[in-house]
């Protein structure tokens, strides 16, 4: 018995020595794009780079209409590159608001080794600079699933029109312990990114949109948020709505239109 207990508690610490130092593979699902690589969509748009240190640049996208509402700026989830996320602008463009979305380290052409830390602060490098260039109850933040966390901090330090979050988690670590439950998951995660902290620090009136059925990150995740400032925070239940789902929902649709244009 003693042996057994012996071998399970070494299992535990190999694996989770193993998971400190692999967890960058497991949490991103980067899309890398070569340096030339040339973007092409049937809107305006012009391409951003924001040179954060050397051998660190952020890569953008910059839709664009004429005389803009305001300005979007999306933060993307854990996959792919804005490549293939710039598909959503549509959503937003098409009520007159100019959109950017940035990819992270690591991502499409962006570059630099990547931590919570400095990833967060690219994004708010990116933020200061869009700030000098629109007013700033003019720009509303947004984030997509693991972008939720660093649109959340972004909106913490600054003052933007709005804040919408598409599928958030509460912290970063409550999704991985729900699939890491025998692991000392507080002591090896890298990546916190507690949406929980942040939020209560948000000055602008929050949005979330969030479906029934997510399996990914349950919307539970997102009633704890609400109520932590239930005065400031509007939930939008999509329901049977999953984690990848939501615009082929017309009600998340309508609830982005009555954001923009009301």
């Amino acid at each position: 018995m003693v042996i057994t207990l012996l071998y399970i508690i070494t299992g535990i610490i190999a694996v989770s020595i193993l998971l400190y130092f692999v967890q960058d593979r497991f949490i991103f699902k980067p899309e890398k794009l070569p340096a030339d690589f040339r973007f092409k969509y049937d809107a305006p748009f012009k391409e951003l780079f924001f040179d954060i240190s050397p051998g660190v640049r952020i890569n953008g996208l910059h839709f664009y209409v004429k005389d803009p509402m305001g300005l979007i700026l999306y933060f993307h989830g854990n996959t792919r590159s804005i490549k293939g996320w710039a598909k959503y602008a549509r959503d937003f463009y098409r009520y007159q608001y100019d959109v950017v979305l940035v990819d992270y380290r690591g991502f499409g052409k962006s570059t630099g080794k990547r931590s919570e830390a400095k990833m967060l602060s690219d994004m708010q490098f990116v933020y200061s600079w869009l700030a000098k260039r629109y007013p700033e109850n003019h720009i509303l933040v947004y984030g997509r699933s693991l972008g939720s966390g660093f649109a959340t901090k972004v909106a913490s330090e600054n003052r933007p029109r709005y804040l919408i979050l598409d599928a958030p988690f509460f912290s970063f670590q409550k999704v991985v312990e729900r699939f890491l439950p025998v692991l000392p998951v507080k002591y090896v995660l890298r990546y916190r990114l507690r949406t929980n902290k942040w939020i209560k620090r948000v000055n602008c009136h929050t949005y979330i949109i969030h479906g029934t059925k997510d399996r990914l990150i349950p919307i539970r995740h997102s009633e704890k948020l609400q109520k932590l400032n239930p005065h400031k925070i509007t939930l939008i239940r999509i329901t049977g709505g999953g984690h990848n789902n939501l615009p082929s929902f017309a009600e998340y649709h309508n609830f982005i239109r009555d954001i923009l244009k009301y």
